[in-house]
């Protein structure tokens, strides 16, 4: 089994916040995949899904932000699911709206849902980078990704969600480039090719 968590805060007040994508695109999976009502359990939200002939587990963390690594530690343990079975969509400040990247390990550049997974879980978990641009200012990033997506970003975060649901099965099969590579052809061909403002 896969584990396919999305990040975010629960509750209303934070349901169109740019820290709340992965929620938004680890919702479109499960509506494309037809799959079953999510339920409580694991602190979060859960549901289970076949994406490409593949058993996934969605995950989305109740717990708060900063301690979304509790979650993923229990549905993990419950399960055992090898930690490179974990995949986490998360913002990314780094990568300009719109962008998606792909990597297994590494830094958490900040993001507190991710320092708490790799606390809880360990790193080498894969995630999905889902670029929301960085407002310019260290000192505006709290408000900025405590804030909604404008009117006007919110094509693009459907075309986004829509476009890794769609993939999701090259995920499941850990076909990360492949999965990468899709992405970055359907957002081109839904106009948001444009230049890779990519700060690594």
């Amino acid at each position: 089994m896969r584990l396919l968590v999305g990040l975010g805060n629960p509750g209303a007040r934070y349901a169109d916040n740019r820290h709340n994508v992965g929620f938004m695109v680890i919702d479109e999976i499960a509506r494309a995949a037809r799959a079953a009502p999510w339920r409580r359990k694991f602190q979060g939200e859960v549901t289970e899904a076949t994406l490409d002939g593949e058993r996934v587990l969605l995950l989305k963390p109740q717990t708060y932000m900063n301690e979304s690594g509790r979650a993923v530690s229990e549905a993990q343990r419950f399960y055992k699911i090898a930690l490179e079975d974990i995949v986490v969509f998360h913002d990314e400040l780094d990568l300009a709206p719109a962008k998606l990247r792909v990597k297994k390990g590494g830094g958490n550049a900040g993001h507190n849902g991710l320092r708490s997974i790799t606390a809880q879980c360990g790193n080498e978990y894969r995630r999905v980078r889902l670029g929301i641009g960085h407002p310019g200012d260290k000192k505006a990033v709290h408000a900025y990704v405590l804030s909604d997506f404008a009117k006007a970003e919110q094509p693009w975060v459907e075309d986004l969600a829509r476009a890794c649901a769609d993939h999701a099965g090259l995920l499941a099969r850990g076909e990360d480039a492949a999965f990468q590579n899709k992405l970055h052809i359907a957002m081109a061909d839904r106009g948001w090719g444009g230049k890779d403002d990519k700060r690594d």
